[in-house]
């Protein structure tokens, strides 16, 4: 159900509510105007006379008390002890206008291609997070999964990671011995105010930080805004470096004696080294101990694809489509590649299979209008154009969509 209809439609009515923080969401004029939609009046600034201050989640820490003083002064925070003003979390209020459901729609969520293209980095690194539990999908369909704007904050902290030159198998070791530190914690990254600084991941604790392994580290840089130091006698800037605790390495595994799925594993390990044929090798052997695999066949062609063999791949995408029919994202895969060498009118069959499966597949929608705009279905491709829109409005593609078809965004 859109959140603007029903009893959601007036549920902010007579509040008056402010943003803090950046939002992960969307941008703030944007969440303004939703929640001026559901009857909210929305100030630029948090005040006494407040009723809902949202705190945005793009950046963490959040909810802490130190890192509210920046916002509030003291008659909104001697508001908030009273009660007077409530402060909650930008997921709480999607929640509570009833954008974030367990059995929502496919609006406002992204696919592995839309979260890679937001975020700047190659689709194949966002399957890996999605293999590793790092991001969780909200729903899945298909096989296909979708991830909401709390999965996409987390991802755009992972991003920065890579953006900071540290590969996807550092992030994930860093991870897993926060993990360790925290035996309770699962995802650290997505449930702890975990500090991206560098190529370093830390974890705010008290007034230190907390380096993977367990090594408390004195917080300089919160040290230095309460105490302002002078330079040094000869003019420089005091010293923060900090001691990089080593992480131990990762067990080896036997190939020779490697089970089906410690071949995966080993296969994901040569992909993210580089050695992509190495890593076809992996998962084919993988196949031939344990019987062929439509996850694993999707897997290989995607690596054949990146390898420049577009012919294989567009077998291997098949061949995943015959295991199971309702991979969709095969088929959305296979109508890419069919696309791209020229057979274009297959290409628009795959597309209208994966739609078959899948009607509100945002992605499909947007290859398939750009396929029938190359093959002279220009009337049924503005059709495709339009269901992407209702789709996913906040795509990264929105706005090609949006000149396609002559409209200027609200």
């Amino acid at each position: 159900m859109d959140a603007t209809d029903g009893e959601n439609s007036n549920i902010l009515q007579g509040q008056r509510l402010a943003f803090v923080g950046k939002l992960a969401s969307m941008a703030r004029r944007d969440a303004a105007r939703l929640a001026r939609r559901h009857g909210a009046t929305v100030v630029e600034k948090p005040d006494a006379a407040v009723h809902l201050v949202v705190v945005g989640e793009e950046e963490l820490p959040l909810g802490e008390a130190e890192g509210l003083v920046d916002w509030f002064d003291e008659p909104t925070r001697q508001a908030a002890e009273q009660g007077t003003l409530r402060v909650i979390t930008e997921t709480q209020l999607w929640q509570r206008l009833g954008l974030v459901e367990p059995q929502q729609d496919v609006h406002r969520l992204y696919t592995p291609a839309m979260l890679a293209e937001l975020l700047g980095v190659p689709v194949a690194v966002i399957r890996r997070w999605h293999r590793r539990g790092l991001i969780v999908p909200v729903r899945e369909v298909r096989r296909l999964p979708y991830f909401d704007f709390q999965e996409v904050a987390t991802a755009r902290r992972l991003a920065e990671l890579l953006a900071a030159g540290v590969s996807p198998r550092a992030i994930e070791k860093k991870l897993a011995a926060l993990a360790r530190y925290l035996p309770g914690v699962r995802r650290p990254i997505a449930q702890l105010s975990v500090i991206v600084r560098g190529p370093q991941l830390l974890l705010r604790q008290g007034d230190g930080l907390v380096e993977p392994g367990g090594q408390l580290r004195f917080d300089f840089e919160a040290w230095e805004r309460e105490t302002r130091p002078g330079p040094t006698p000869d003019g420089s800037s005091p010293a923060t470096t900090d001691a990089v605790v080593p992480l131990p390495e990762p067990q080896t595994i036997d190939p020779a004696a490697a089970s089906p799925e410690q071949m995966c594993q080993l296969a994901a390990e040569l992909e993210e080294d580089g050695q992509l044929a190495a890593a076809c090798e992996m998962y084919r052997a993988a196949m031939a101990a344990a019987g062929p695999n439509a996850e694993i066949c999707f897997q290989v062609a995607e690596l054949l694809y990146r390898q420049g063999d577009l012919s294989a791949a567009r077998e291997r995408y098949y061949t995943a489509i015959e295991l199971d029919e309702d991979y969709v994202e095969a088929r959305a895969n296979l109508g890419c590649v069919l696309a791209e060498t020229g057979q274009r009118d297959l290409a628009v069959a795959a597309f209208e299979g994966a739609l078959a499966y899948h009607p509100d597949y945002a992605d499909v929608h947007y290859h398939l209008a750009r396929t029938l705009d190359e093959t002279d279905g220009r009337d049924r491709a503005e059709d495709h154009w339009r269901a992407f829109l209702r789709l996913a409005a906040d795509s990264p593609w929105a706005a090609e969509a949006r000149a396609r078809l002559g409209l200027a965004k609200e």
